[in-house]
């Protein structure tokens, strides 16, 4: 069982109930407030009252899905398990590992791990898997999507790395897990292989109900654009994307909301440093206070981008405090990359501020990851949890789950 840093009696935080919302849509909302949640330093001890989820995690990264989970699972007097975890990137394994001891990790590519034919006898690998595992309620990953990402001029929807998908097809059959729950950007849904219905083919052939939709985050209150592909198989009854938005779906919360207390946060950790851009970049940061602009006009802008037609209005470009972020990627240190230049001071957002933007509240540890590039690489990739939460809060309740 996972055991984030719980809270002595008198360490408990409080929660403004100024902030509240009615109770309909507080209960909504991760311990009953988002805003509190995001500034939340410990983890909230567990009232748990209800057998123990069992989670395996697949293309984990730092964690993103699983607390998500964990988080729905929480709110509704349950702890997770968490028998397996994988991912191939060591820095980002061991931000999970960090924020979930008790979880059995392993780094590796999970390719290496399953058969290639969904249908072929399980290996003895498999079958240790599966009998290390035990029962398993909630399957989820989000396998890396860059091959999908329109974002992606070079390889978009043909990359090898789309039929990662395919790997959870193939542990559904290794697991057997009650629900299963896959996250993708939108352009998966154009794989040139069909990917995405070549995979809920699979999952219907193997008993499950399947939903495949498209969640708007932002509707969830998460401050930033972000659309994801979300397919959601399920042993009993089928859970619809579009009706689960609707449920969540909240007030849009601003870039101000998120992070303007931690404006002017101390810089002794590597989350809070500022980056120090070159002195050409620092030029036109200036440029954009100096004349009061949020976006870098055209002939401020390096040949790159000047010198030929392009559409990428938001990159050099300024944030708001009373609108969403954009995407958060790993590119936030830099703006070249997108709008990441801070609303009042002159410089791009720290990780702090980015993982607040990605739904990651003060408690979660990034500390594992060692250099501002792995930092940022790690905070951009991963899933925002609030979605996940929606996802499991809707979902757990429909579980048979086993007394442990």
């Amino acid at each position: 069982m996972i055991c984030l840093i719980p809270i002595a009696p008198d360490e408990t935080p409080h929660l403004d109930t100024k902030l509240y919302m009615p109770k309909s849509t507080r209960d909504l909302q991760i311990f009953g407030n988002d805003k509190e949640f995001l500034r939340l330093r410990k983890f909230p001890a567990s009232k748990n009252s209800k057998p123990p989820l069992r989670l395996v995690d697949l293309f984990c990264g730092c964690g993103g899905i699983t607390l998500g989970c964990v988080l729905a699972a929480h709110d509704l007097g349950s702890e997770v398990d968490i028998p397996l975890a994988v991912d191939c990137d060591a820095a980002a394994l061991a931000c999970y590992k960090q924020n979930f001891p008790k979880a059995t990790t392993q780094c590796a590519d999970v390719t290496t791990l399953f058969e290639s034919d969904w249908q072929a006898k399980l290996t003895k690998g498999e079958t240790e898997m599966r009998r290390n595992a035990g029962k398993v309620d909630m399957l989820v990953g989000g396998p890396p999507c860059q091959g999908h990402s329109d974002l992606n001029n070079f390889t978009r929807r043909r990359d090898p790395k789309n039929q990662l998908m395919q790997v959870m097809a193939r542990a559904a059959v290794v697991f057997r897990p009650e629900s299963i729950m896959i996250e993708n950007v939108v352009g998966s849904l154009k794989d040139s292989n069909g990917i995405v219905h070549s995979v809920e083919a699979i999952f219907r052939e193997l008993g499950y109900n399947v939903n495949v939709g498209i969640l708007d985050f932002a509707a969830l209150g998460v401050p930033q654009r972000r659309k994801r592909m979300i397919m959601l198989a399920t042993k009993g009854e089928e859970l619809r994307i579009d009706e689960l938005q609707t449920k969540f779906s909240l007030k849009e919360r601003t870039i101000g909301w998120a992070i303007k207390d931690i404006a002017d946060q101390p810089r002794d950790l590597l989350v809070d440093r500022v980056a120090v851009p070159q002195a050409q970049t620092q030029k036109r940061i200036d440029y954009l206070f100096d004349n009061a602009l949020y976006e870098l006009p055209n002939e401020e802008r390096p040949p790159c981008h000047r010198d030929k037609s392009h559409s990428y209005d938001t990159v050099y470009g300024r944030l708001h405090w009373d609108r969403l972020a954009q995407t958060i990627t790993s590119g936030f240190y830099c703006m070249c990359m997108g709008r990441y230049v801070h609303p009042e001071q002159r410089r791009t957002l720290t990780a702090h501020e980015a993982a607040r933007l990605q739904f990651f509240p003060d408690f979660f540890d990034f500390s594992p990851a060692q250099s501002r590039t792995k930092l940022a690489e790690i905070i951009g990739n991963a899933v925002p949890p609030k979605g996940a939460y929606a996802v499991a809060r809707s979902l757990i309740p429909t579980l048979k789950i086993a007394s442990s």
